[in-house]
């Protein structure tokens, strides 16, 4: 939305309220913190998601649907650390934002993209999570064509609604405190075609694909409650694969979590802003949930290098295990063994020794 028609129809942006719309509104103190936070932040996401990438696409010909998932959203997180997060860190150590109008544009479209892309990856596979626990002869779901389809179709989603604030539709602007840009939530106060923008963005980018989380992982707590009896009765090769399903859910609900921590504070942040009174939310509060939404890219690594060091742990528990087993059945077979050669030399020397007596009785004078 153009400013002067904005100021024309009688709404003021909420960018133009306090003067220059890039200068900092906050200490410079309090930025140079969230300067070093995003750093740190950024360095650990763009590590993080950097090394599963690339031990992701050493085995690309081998990859498995639910891999193929993980690498799309690792690439999702990536992104928005090393497309967005310089920018805001140079500002917030600048105290202003110092990349213009089309550096706002494009650093709202970055950070939209890749969040919405992330989100709908996520949403994608608790719904395949839920198909493959809830419906055990669903297995057709998500093969490597579908998980391709899947990708596809994620990007495509991200892109369209990432890029109608640029074609007209909505609009990117400056956070209130200066220093970071986002989707123009207060044109709700504005027009109707505003509150049409904002409603769309919430229901197809937040509200839509979180229900469907929701739903997919209520929906398998329901069925793992009410199905250990049925699982008692599958053969040994079912419950392996039901066993690894559970863990795969289990690593997929762990990575949703983060992300809904991460984001739905700031999805309530805008709300209030765009529906509620000017000013209803301070503007130093408004930074916290902004700084969380941010960090949301670095929990994924995390999660799944914990669960490897699991994996591994219990590998080597296992191998400990086993290998005492051998001790201890190779010991028992030494015993056995040992013991059977002398039962065999003791026979032995009875048989020799009867044989000598008996030889020795035969060996005796007529006389005697």
């Amino acid at each position: 939305m153009d400013n002067e028609t904005s100021i024309s129809s009688g709404y003021v942006p909420h960018y133009l309220l306090r003067g220059d719309p890039f200068a900092s509104k906050l200490s410079p103190e309090a930025d140079i913190v969230a300067a070093f936070y995003i750093l740190v932040i950024g360095i650990l996401s763009a590590t993080g998601n950097g090394y599963v990438i690339y031990m992701t696409t050493k085995r690309k010909t081998k990859l498995k649907p639910p891999e193929i998932m993980t690498l799309n959203l690792a690439i999702f997180d990536f992104g928005i650390s090393v497309t967005g997060k310089p920018f805001f860190i140079v500002s917030s150590f600048s105290h202003r934002w110092l990349f213009g109008w089309q550096g706002c544009q494009y650093y709202g479209w970055a950070g939209f993209f890749f969040g919405c892309g992330s989100l709908i990856t996520m949403t994608i596979v608790s719904f395949d999570r839920y198909l493959k626990i809830c419906h055990l002869s669903y297995g057709a779901w998500l093969k490597r064509h579908h998980a391709f389809l899947s990708v596809v179709f994620t990007w495509i989603y991200a892109s369209f609604w990432a890029t109608m604030p640029v074609v007209g539709w909505g609009n990117y602007a400056p956070e209130p405190f200066g220093t970071s840009c986002t989707l123009d939530w207060w044109l709700a106060q504005a027009s109707v075609s505003g509150q049409s923008f904002v409603m769309c963005m919430l229901i197809f980018c937040l509200v839509l694909p979180t229900l469907i989380i929701i739903f997919s992982y209520v929906m398998i707590i329901i069925k793992v409650k009410t199905s250990a009896k049925e699982v008692s009765h599958f053969d040994t090769r079912n419950k392996n694969n039901h066993q690894l399903e559970m863990k795969l859910t289990k690593v997929a609900m762990l990575i949703c979590a983060g992300f809904l921590i991460a984001w739905i504070p700031y999805a309530v942040v805008s709300v209030v802003s765009a529906f509620g009174e000017p000013d209803s939310v301070p503007i130093p509060l408004s930074v916290v949930p902004t700084l969380l939404a941010k960090s949301s890219a670095m929990y994924n690594p995390i999660i799944y290098q914990v669960i490897d060091c699991k994996k591994k742990f219990g590998k080597m528990i296992c191998f400990q295990g086993w290998s005492k087993r051998r001790h201890h059945k190779s010991s028992r077979y030494v015993l056995v063994c040992k013991s059977w050669v002398v039962r065999m030399i003791l026979i032995r020397f009875y048989s020799i020794s009867a044989t000598l007596k008996h030889r020795a009785a035969n060996d005796v004078p007529a006389e005697i």
